[in-house]
């Protein structure tokens, strides 16, 4: 089989690596991929977003198969358009992918159809935005309403904060169109938890659940990034409150979508937050989450290929989709001076054996890897125990060398306080 996977970080990193464990698989493009997915797939620079460019390449290289990865071309309807000239995908189509791609949209269908989630508006005009965030208590959530490289959502302290955020996204600009409506959100507290699924629309099977740790200082301080890492599982993810996610989120989730007419088939991302009044959606993804992926993957057991044309195929409940029963930690490394600035250009080098490396920010140049983004790469431990796996993941960081690079000490600190509560 020829394969094609749109997208260029290490979460499409990951499920390369994985898709090669199939022995049908002969080939794998990338595209557009980046100098470390180069080792395990044909690098093509077409951008994720040129949805004609991906379409014309994958039809003219006769691909089999073609897994969408990043939420860009999800939304834009890029599977759509690979179904059109015969191209089996795994990834939502547009009316689908729209649970991501529109946070106004996923809050009033979880209004709508009783998920349990944050109390909230939506606003389009900012003065009435100044006028509700002045009446409600402090600490509270904006969000951008659309796409915004993850980074669309501030929690605004005090009324003041409120107000600069509303501004910069709705006046400002600064996420684009994205910032036209946004939603505006009580603050919940609990333990964070990201829980993966492969739904086909009529079954759900969720994957080992996992802690991200989104920002970029140690001690959970600093700026929101795209994670620096995660651990597998969640410690606070208990079966009983996996049972519960299943009856009250999971399963009327993707019903929901179903009575909406946009079934949902693909990766359906949670992001949940365990609160007193029980489990809540925080948000959805219509993707695999990054770097959530490099640390959830590499348990999987069943054969990821198989899953993937089982969704495609409406057949998700004959397929079995099994986990290892270990623990993992995933330690990303980036450029110092992540998420603001950060000088690109470095020369990566790899000193020992690592047991999964995932590059993310990472280009080729005369067949020497440089660094070329904010995360370079991720590094994924797999251990019987927790703490193993976290031990592991530290003591491979020491293989790799560039200059200013950067992570986070404590990854999978937070989890290891709860397993000894």
């Amino acid at each position: 089989m020829k394969l094609l996977v749109v997208g260029g970080g290490g979460r499409e990193h990951a499920i390369i690596k994985k898709l090669k464990e199939n022995p049908a698989v002969k080939e794998i493009f990338a595209l557009p991929g980046n100098g470390g997915i180069a080792r395990d797939a044909t690098c093509v620079d077409i951008a994720a977003t040129d949805l004609d460019g991906v379409a014309n390449f994958a039809k003219e290289n006769m691909i089999d198969y073609a897994v969408v990865a990043p939420d860009d071309p999800l939304v834009l309807g890029l599977v759509d358009l690979l179904s059109d000239i015969g191209i089996p995908c795994f990834g939502p189509n547009k009316a689908a992918a729209i649970i991501e791609g529109s946070k106004a949209f996923s809050k009033e269908l979880m209004k709508k159809y009783n998920i349990p989630t944050a109390k909230y508006e939506i606003f389009s005009d900012i003065n009435k935005a100044f006028n509700y965030v002045s009446k409600q208590k402090m600490p509270i959530v904006i969000k951008a309403d659309g796409l915004a490289l993850g980074k669309g959502v501030i929690i605004a302290e005090t009324y003041d904060e409120a107000k600069i955020a509303i501004k910069s996204m709705m006046e400002d600009k600064v996420f684009g169109d994205s910032g036209n409506n946004i939603v505006i959100e009580e603050f919940l507290t609990g333990p964070e938890v990201s829980v993966l699924s492969f739904t086909d629309g009529k079954t759900v099977k969720p994957m080992i659940s996992s802690m991200d740790h989104k920002r970029a200082l140690d001690g959970d301080l600093g700026l929101n990034t795209g994670g620096m890492g995660t651990i597998a599982p969640n410690p606070y993810y208990t079966d009983e409150i996996a049972e519960r996610c299943m009856e009250e989120i999971f399963i009327p989730s993707m019903e929901a979508m179903n009575s909406e007419g946009r079934t949902f088939k693909g990766c359906l991302y949670f992001g949940l937050m365990l609160t007193e009044d029980g489990p809540k959606v925080i948000e959805y993804n219509c993707r695999f989450g990054d770097p959530e992926t490099q640390v959830v993957l590499p348990l999987l057991k069943s054969d990821l290929l198989e899953i993937m044309q089982a969704v495609t195929e409406e057949r998700l409940a004959e397929c079995e989709v099994e986990f290892a029963d270990q623990n993992a930690c995933c330690l990303v490394i980036a450029s110092g001076g992540y998420p603001v600035r950060y000088n690109k250009g470095y020369e990566i080098d790899i000193k020992g054996d690592i047991d999964n490396l995932y590059f993310a920010g990472a280009a080729l140049n005369d067949g020497k890897l440089l660094t070329s983004g904010g995360r370079v790469l991720g590094i994924t431990a797999i251990a019987d125990s927790l703490k193993g796996a976290i031990d592991k993941a530290y003591e491979q960081a020491k293989y790799v060398d560039f200059k200013d690079a950067y992570y986070r000490k404590d990854i999978g600190a937070r989890a290891l306080k709860a397993l000894e509560e």
